[in-house]
Formats: structure tokens, sequence, C-alpha cells
């Protein structure tokens, strides 16, 4: 029969443990941190190349991407529950929804 006190410890330690698996190494962040680097740069050069109708369709994906990694790793959604993963994307598909409908009303409704 264990005490109080050694299933105090025990459960620590492996909360602990949980703990610990939680997250990435420093490496993996910093990989992280670079692919970010990249989207950024990417969407830099989006000013300087001539997309022509895509300019606003490829940033929004660049923009999306860098949105979901952004959450799933430095937000840590990536190791938690799935129904925290759902509410933000799906606070990022009703924000593009509005956005796209706030543009549509300028091609439609202009004068």
């Amino acid at each position: 029969m264990t005490t109080t006190a050694e299933h105090a410890e025990h459960t620590g330690h492996e909360a602990h443990d949980e703990h610990a698996e939680h997250g990435m190494s420093t490496a993996g962040y910093v990989k992280v941190a670079m692919i970010l680097a990249a989207l950024t740069a990417l969407e830099v050069a989006t000013y300087f190349v001539d997309f022509g109708p895509f300019f606003m369709p490829v940033l929004l994906v660049l923009m999306c991407v860098k949105f979901f990694i952004v959450v799933s790793y430095f937000m840590h959604l990536k190791f938690d529950n799935k129904i925290f993963s759902f509410m933000f994307y799906a606070g990022l598909f009703l924000a593009i929804g509005v956005y796209a409908a706030f543009l549509a009303t300028f091609k439609f409704f202009s004068a």
C-alpha cells in the first residue's frame, strides 16, 4: 500500500514526464523559425514580383500556412486536444470569409 506522499511524488513525476513530451527541442523551434522566416521573405517578395490577379490569393495562402505553423508549434496545439485546434482554425476560416466578403463589396458595389 502506498502512502499519500509516495502517491503525490509518483503523480508529480508522471505529470513532469508528460509535460516534457509536450514540446519540441530547441533545434525544432529553430527549424520552425527558419521556415517562418523563409515564408515571410516570400511574402515580402510578392511586392517586387508581378503576380497579376494571383497577388491576393498567394498572400492569403502564405498567411494561412504561417498561421497553421505558429498555432501548431509555438502555441503547442499540435500536441493538445483537437478541440482547441478546431477553435483556432474555425476562427481563421471565419476571418478569411469576412475578409473575402469585405473585398467583394469593392468589386461588386463600386461605382
